[in-house]
């Protein structure tokens, strides 16, 4: 009897436990996994840089960097690059920026989420100053130019001569 009723506190505990860890383990993954993204570009993530720091650059070689915009449903905020694309040399800083409309009454609050493709590329791809490092509030019919300051490094492998950026609008709820 003694034994059975070691069973059945070892089973209860378990099952008491294991949706416990499941819900700590679910939430510590949200973080891990940004950090995991960032370091190494997995998931098209980019990385960052804290100042405008001296790369060796190569004045013959040349990249088409693309942009691109879109908007999660029920983000009523019109939003697109300023330009489509720019030829740009490893190891220099370049400036661009995306327009954002807000086209309601309210204020809208948002987050812009990058992507690069090739995913080779993201780890390459540093961002100094971006829209995308904090949430975005927009006034009532507010349109903001929202600046981009960028480097892709040197060190991205020379086969790749296209590299897409692409932003993901989110809605949120302040």
């Amino acid at each position: 009897m003694e034994s059975r009723q070691k069973i059945t506190k070892k089973f209860w505990t378990k099952l008491f436990l294991a949706p416990i860890l499941m819900f700590f383990f679910a939430y510590a993954m949200v973080p891990i996994y940004d950090v995991f993204c960032e370091i190494t570009g997995f998931n098209g993530t980019t990385g960052r840089v804290d100042s405008e720091q001296a790369y060796v650059v190569d004045e013959t070689r040349k990249i088409e960097v693309s942009f691109f915009a879109m908007t999660m449903g029920g983000f009523p905020v019109q939003f697109g690059p300023k330009v489509s694309s720019m030829v740009v040399i490893p190891g220099k800083f370049y400036t661009t920026s995306y327009i954002a409309k807000n086209n309601t009454d309210e204020i809208v609050v948002g987050q812009a989420v990058p992507s690069v493709a090739p995913t080779d590329a993201a780890a390459y791809f540093k961002k100094l100053e971006c829209f995308c490092f904090n949430k975005q509030v927009f006034k009532p019919h507010e349109q903001v130019e929202m600046t981009l300051r960028f480097v892709i490094e040197p060190e991205l492998d020379e086969r790749i001569k296209d590299v897409s950026l692409s932003y993901n609008f989110f809605k949120l709820k302040s």
